[in-house]
């Protein structure tokens, strides 16, 4: 059984890089509040890492 995260999007893309948009959308996230659960895998560890400044993490079991 993996372990799975909920990222929550808690700030505005507004005013973000290109990148970061990017990051965004690979992670499933449009608006502020939106939330999607994903898997742990190293691949989303690093897209949540370069938006861990507008994104909340919680764990799921």
């Amino acid at each position: 059984m993996s372990m799975k995260l909920k990222v929550i999007q808690i700030r505005s893309r507004i005013g973000a890089k290109k990148k970061q948009i990017a990051c965004l959308n690979g992670l499933g996230l449009r608006k502020v509040n939106s939330f999607s659960v994903l898997e742990n895998t190293p691949e989303v560890r690093g897209m949540i890492s370069k938006v861990n400044h507008l994104v909340q993490i919680e764990t799921v079991v």
